[in-house]
């Protein structure tokens, strides 16, 4: 893998890839008001059977009685159909495009459909080093790792529209996270939290807990990266911190994650969930549940127990895997 792209992880990662590798970007992107969140996933899936590009979406909108709708659609389409671009960086899926700056869509399927152009502005981007060129830390430089992740903005500005299933939403003023994932499958155990609209702005949290094979063995690896105006704090297996899982089940988990200078709480809980497909020896076939409207409470003090920042939020994406 080039050096730039280990540096650059929203490039395409995967050319002269031929079998069992997948790719997948999460845009995700929330009105102002909170009221309509969607999470848009363009990627490909090459297993050497039903190869494929795709994008999926989650959904959460807010009816007129206050009560939180999750819906969730899988657009899949001819791997042909994909196609990609370094510089300036753009991924394209038949008539849809997804850049750093715009995501244009015109999804649709027999049930779902979304349509329309969004402006991403004054991304988020996170500290990296020689020693951390991604939010992989030094294991980004590993090859053959079972799966790579790269978090490309913990919260920028979003404008535009987007007409889902025929409703108009506006996102002007609204904020949004990206990330990314390839390799050949997910994690068969996992954990992972990710929330950035909190009521002070400027604060994002990304959590990532997984069973990591490694060397003939595994470990149980950890990242966890809290923005917080222009301050940044890493919690991370490759940096020395510690991790404890106070409790978790299916449906919520409370963590406590220390470094040298700072401790973090989180306590997250699954409200409603959709069904999103994951990857599994590049396929995309294992069903998770995934929602955007998790409750998510942190508390971040100094190791002398000098409060920093303590918030809670209703819009979190949650998902726990092989824990229960």
């Amino acid at each position: 893998m080039a050096l730039h792209h280990i540096k650059k992880p929203i490039l395409f990662q995967g050319k002269g890839r031929k079998r069992e590798y997948f790719e997948g970007w999460y845009y995700k992107q929330g009105s102002k008001d909170g009221k309509s969140v969607v999470a848009l996933i363009p990627g490909i899936s090459i297993a050497g059977r039903d190869d494929h590009c795709f994008v999926q979406s989650i959904y959460m909108s807010t009816d007129k009685g206050g009560n939180q709708i999750v819906n969730t659609s899988y657009f899949n389409y001819p791997l042909c159909e994909f196609s990609y671009k370094d510089d300036p960086f753009i991924v394209k899926i038949a008539d849809n495009y997804f850049t750093e700056s715009v995501v244009s869509v015109r999804l649709n399927g027999e049930n779902s459909s979304i349509e329309g152009t969004l402006i991403l502005d004054d991304l988020t981007t996170i500290r990296t080093s020689l020693l951390m060129p991604n939010i992989m830390g030094y294991f980004a430089y590993f090859p053959k790792m079972e799966c790579y992740h790269g978090v490309m903005s913990m919260n920028h500005k979003v404008y535009g529209t987007l007409k889902v299933d025929g409703r108009e939403i506006n996102f002007d003023g609204g904020s949004g996270y990206l990330e990314k994932d390839w390799g050949t499958s997910f994690p068969k155990k996992y954990i992972w939290i990710q929330c950035n609209q909190f009521k002070s702005k400027g604060v994002s949290l990304f959590c990532s807990i997984a069973n990591i094979p490694f060397m003939g063995s595994s470990f149980l690896g950890f990242i966890c990266n809290i923005v917080i105006g222009t301050d940044e704090y890493r919690f991370a297996t490759y940096n020395k911190s510690k991790l404890l899982i106070k409790n978790v089940d299916n449906r919520g988990v409370a963590l406590l994650l220390t470094n040298k200078k700072a401790e973090l709480k989180v306590e997250a809980s699954i409200n409603r969930g959709g069904k999103l497909i994951s990857p599994r020896n590049g396929m995309m076939q294992d069903a998770i549940k995934e929602g955007l409207t998790g409750t998510v409470q942190i508390t971040l003090q100094s190791r002398d127990r000098r409060l920093i920042y303590e918030g809670w939020s209703q819009l979190a994406g949650i998902e726990i895997v092989g824990f229960a």
